[in-house]
C-alpha cells in the first residue's frame, strides 16, 4: 500500500500507545509526531505491518484520545502512518481540537 494521505497532516509532538487490535494489553509507547483528521505518523524503532490493524492512543495536554486504525505504511526501524478507523464522539472532539490548535500554531 503507497503512503496515502487524506487530507493536510500537521506536526505535532505527544506521547502514544499503539497495540494490535487482538492484543490491547500489549501496547507499546510510541511518539506522534504528525497528525491529521484521518490519522497519524507513529515514530517507533519497531513498527508494524503494513495493514495491521491496531489500537491507538494519544496523551497531550492533560486530554486522551483513542481510535482503532490501520497501518497503511511501514518505514523499517523508523516509524508508520495509521489510518484511523472508528472513534467515539468524544474522542473525535478532542482530535478536532488538536488539529485547529495545529492551524492556529501553523498560522503563526
Amino acid at each position: 500500500m503507497s503512503e496515502d494521505r487524506r487530507g493536510f497532516r500537521f506536526a505535532f509532538d505527544a506521547a502514544a500507545e499503539i497495540a494490535a487490535e487482538n492484543s490491547p494489553r500489549a501496547s507499546v509507547g510510541v511518539r506522534v509526531t504528525e497528525l491529521s483528521l484521518h490519522g497519524c505518523y507513529l515514530d517507533t524503532l519497531s513498527p508494524f505491518a503494513v495493514e495491521s490493524r491496531v489500537l491507538v492512543k494519544i496523551f497531550h495536554q492533560d486530554e486522551y484520545f483513542e481510535a482503532e486504525g490501520v497501518v497503511i505504511y511501514s518505514k523499517p526501524a523508523s516509524g508508520m502512518g495509521v489510518t484511523f478507523r472508528d472513534m467515539n464522539p468524544h474522542c473525535r472532539a478532542v482530535l478536532q481540537k488538536w488539529i485547529l490548535a495545529a492551524i492556529e500554531t501553523s498560522l503563526n
